[in-house]
């Protein structure tokens, strides 16, 4: 009963930080499942099977709040899907023990970008407005998704700062854009692991526990993304991916760095993304009239006429 009610926290927990700021929920849900001993195969499978009903909750409280651009939503969610489909079904086979510090690599640079341009400039303006194209969110959406299965999670940390990179979609929009989408890879993901193993690994009530932590946490989430300045969420993301990323880099084979080093890195980590925040809130304070949540939404409104021509 303990372990099942510690669950529901973490998917409460893991959903809240995922529908705030696009990314965790599969990264922090499938890293305490592997810490049980759960089969990799198995924790990615019961991850996915109640994002199902977390993504569609999710996506429907950020629908509800304005958060979702469907362009986006279709452009990116379908490839996606094949993505999650095709790393589902090879997980079995697949290592990604190479592969992940080279993407942690290359997230952790987006991340540090993120967080740097957020923090000092806040969102980037020039693009504001501009559409998202497919020969970009394709390609995207098959690696996000690939990814997304045999990593346990991943649609969000890829998917998340690569768009917000661009600068061409507010922070809110991205995030609640990557959340709904993320449905249709879930749905996959999900057939891609019955076919590749069936339902005999997979504890159901664990899905279920995960699943009503996280539908509890969507709305909450969703409203906290719909209020929350672009610049400090910007900071908050860059920082959660610097997090991240260097903590796989620490624990690959590549660096294998002792418990003692690790400990020092986050904690310097976490001291930067604090300061970080301070001063993106300190800056928003003084610049409130431009960097609202209004004030983006009224810059939009004005590109509307031009990127519809």
């Amino acid at each position: 009963m303990r372990a099942l009610l510690l669950l529901g926290l973490v998917g409460f927990a893991a959903q809240l930080v995922d529908g705030s700021l696009g990314m965790a929920y599969g990264v922090t849900s499938t890293t305490l499942l592997l810490a049980i001993g759960t089969n990799p195969a198995a924790a990615s499978a019961t991850v996915h099977l109640a994002e199902i009903g977390t993504t569609l909750a999710s996506g429907f409280s950020h629908w509800r709040f304005g958060n979702v651009d469907w362009k986006v939503v279709g452009k990116i969610g379908v490839p996606g899907a094949i993505g999650a489909f095709a790393g589902a079904t090879f997980l079995s086979s697949l290592s990604t023990e190479v592969a992940a510090p080279v993407m942690s690599l290359i997230l952790l640079t987006l991340g540090v970008y993120i967080l740097i341009r957020f923090t000092a400039f806040g969102l980037p303006r020039g693009n504001l407005g501009k559409p998202l194209r497919k020969r970009f969110l394709t390609p995207l959406g098959l690696f996000a998704g690939f990814v997304d299965s045999t990593g346990g999670g991943g649609w969000g940390p890829v998917g998340t700062p690569a768009i917000l990179a661009s600068g061409r979609l507010a922070p809110r929009k991205v995030i609640g854009s990557i959340d709904a989408s993320e449905f249709l890879v879930a749905i996959a993901a999900s057939v891609g692991f019955f076919v590749g193993l069936g339902s005999e690994n997979i504890d159901f009530s664990w899905v279920a526990v995960l699943l009503i932590g996280g539908v509890i946490a969507a709305p909450i989430a969703a409203w906290l993304v719909r209020h929350i300045p672009p610049r400090i969420l910007g900071s908050a993301v860059g920082g959660l991916i610097i997090l991240t990323n260097v903590r796989t880099l620490l624990r690959s084979d590549w660096i294998d760095a002792p418990g003692g080093v690790q400990t020092v890195a986050y904690l310097t980590i976490a001291l930067i993304w604090a300061a970080a925040i301070g001063y993106s809130v300190r800056e928003y304070r003084k610049h409130k009239a431009q960097e609202s949540v209004e004030a983006y939404e009224e810059e939009l409104r004005k590109q509307e006429p031009t990127t519809s021509a």
